[in-house]
C-alpha cells in the first residue's frame, strides 16, 4: 500500500504542476515513473505479470526504456480482472463499451483522486484555458442513470466543478431529448450564457437531424464551445467530420474553431483534445497532457516513423490501479508533440460511446 500511495503521490504531484503551468514531466521524469509503475503493476497484477513474462518482461527483467513496456489490448480488460489491488475497495468502476454487461470490459480505479485530477487538469487546459464559468449541456449518458460510464462521469464532474450550477443532461434510453435541449439552450440565450455543449458524434447525428426537420438553428452566446467525442463510423451510416462540424457550426451557432474533439478510452485515466492551434479545417492533431504518450506501431508492434500510419499505443501513468500500457487498434499517425487519429481498423468491431447514441437515431422525440 505504501508503495502504491507513492506512486500516486509522485504522480499527484506532476499533475497539480501541469496546472500550475510547470513543466513537470521532463522526458527523464516520466521515464522512471513509467519504469517504477511497471515493476509495481508486474508484481500487484497477476495477469499482467503473465502477459508480461511472455514478452520477455517481468520482475527479473525490467525494460529499459517507457518503450519496451508490454502494451496488453484493450479487449483484455474484457478477458480478466486487471487490477493492482482488490476490486472489492475500488472507488470507481467504469464499463467499457458492450452489448451487454457480460461482453463489457472494467477498468478499476483504487483511488478517484486520480482520475478526477487527471481528467480536470486535461479539460482546464484544453477546453477552459480562458476559465469561463459555462453552463453544461449534455449529450453524453447521465452518470445518475449510467454510473459506470467514464464520459458520464467524466463530464459530470466537470459540469460541478465548472459549471454554473444549471448542466442539463439530454440523452434518454428511448432517444435525445431534442424539447428539453432547446429549452435549455433557448433559455441560455436568453440570459446571455455561454455554453459548453458535450456529446457523441452520433447524438449530435440525430440532435442536427431534428433540428433540421424542424427548421430551428440558434446563435449560441459569445464564448461557447462544443466538446465532440466518438467515433465517425458507425454500424449503419458514416459521417465525416467536416459535414458534422459544418451542422453543428450553422445550427448551433458555435464557431468551428471552438468545436473541440475529445479522444479517450475507458481502458485509461487521460484524455487527448484537438490542439489549439489545429481547430480550423484540415486534419486536428490531438495533444494530451504529458503523464500520457503514445507510439504509432506496426502490425508487428515496431514504433514507425512521424508521419507513417499504424496503430496507436498508449502509455498513461494515471493507469496505476491497473496496466498502464494499452494496445489499440485505433490508427493514426504522429505528427509532432500529437498524434491525427484516423479511426479504427477495417476488419475491427465497431466501439466506443458513438455507437451508444447510434442507437437512438431512430428514436429522437
Amino acid at each position: 500500500m505504501n508503495r502504491a500511495y507513492r506512486l500516486d503521490d509522485a504522480f499527484l504531484a506532476g499533475v497539480r504542476g501541469f496546472a500550475r503551468g510547470e513543466d513537470a514531466w521532463s522526458e527523464l521524469h516520466f521515464e522512471r515513473h513509467a519504469l517504477d509503475l511497471f515493476a509495481y503493476q508486474v508484481a500487484h497484477n497477476a495477469p499482467y505479470a503473465r502477459f508480461a513474462q511472455s514478452r520477455g518482461f517481468g520482475a527479473d527483467r525490467l525494460p529499459t526504456t517507457w518503450r519496451e513496456i508490454p502494451a496488453v489490448p484493450a479487449a483484455a480488460f474484457k478477458d480478466a480482472v486487471l487490477a493492482t489491488f482488490d476490486i472489492r475497495e475500488a472507488e470507481l468502476v467504469f464499463h467499457t463499451s458492450g452489448t451487454t454487461a457480460q461482453s463489457a470490459g472494467k477498468q478499476y480505479f483504487e483511488r478517484a483522486s486520480l482520475y478526477d485530477a487527471a481528467l480536470l487538469a486535461g479539460f482546464d487546459r484544453y477546453l477552459l484555458p480562458d476559465r469561463p464559468r459555462l453552463r453544461f449541456l449534455h449529450l453524453v449518458p447521465n452518470p445518475r442513470t449510467a454510473p459506470h460510464s467514464s464520459l458520464g462521469y467524466m463530464m459530470g464532474h466537470v459540469s460541478v466543478l465548472r459549471g454554473d450550477g444549471e448542466a442539463g443532461w439530454f440523452l434518454r434510453d428511448e432517444g435525445v431529448d431534442v424539447d428539453g435541449f432547446v429549452t435549455a439552450l433557448v433559455r441560455a440565450i436568453a440570459q446571455q450564457r455561454a455554453v459548453c455543449i458535450s456529446g457523441t458524434a452520433f447524438a449530435f447525428v440525430a440532435l442536427l437531424d431534428a433540428l433540421a426537420q424542424r427548421d430551428l438553428s440558434f446563435t449560441a452566446p459569445a464564448g461557447s464551445r462544443i466538446m465532440e467525442t466518438g467515433g465517425f463510423k458507425g454500424r449503419s451510416r458514416a459521417v465525416t467530420r467536416e459535414e458534422l462540424y459544418a451542422g453543428l457550426s450553422s445550427r448551433l451557432g458555435v464557431a468551428h474553431e471552438a468545436i473541440v474533439a475529445e479522444y479517450g478510452m475507458t481502458e485509461l485515466t487521460t484524455q487527448y483534445y484537438d490542439a489549439p492551434q489545429d481547430r480550423g479545417s484540415g486534419a486536428r492533431v490531438k495533444v494530451a497532457p504529458p503523464w500520457l504518450r503514445t507510439l504509432v506501431v506496426d502490425a508487428q508492434g515496431c514504433e514507425v516513423r512521424e508521419g507513417e500510419v499504424g496503430f496507436l499505443r498508449h502509455l498513461d501513468l494515471g493507469n496505476r490501479s491497473s496496466v498502464a500500457a494499452v494496445q489499440t487498434e485505433d490508427r493514426g499517425y504522429a505528427q509532432g508533440a500529437g498524434i491525427v487519429l484516423l479511426g479504427r481498423e477495417s476488419d475491427a468491431p465497431a466501439r466506443g460511446c458513438s455507437l451508444d447514441a447510434e442507437d437512438l437515431l431512430q428514436h429522437v422525440r
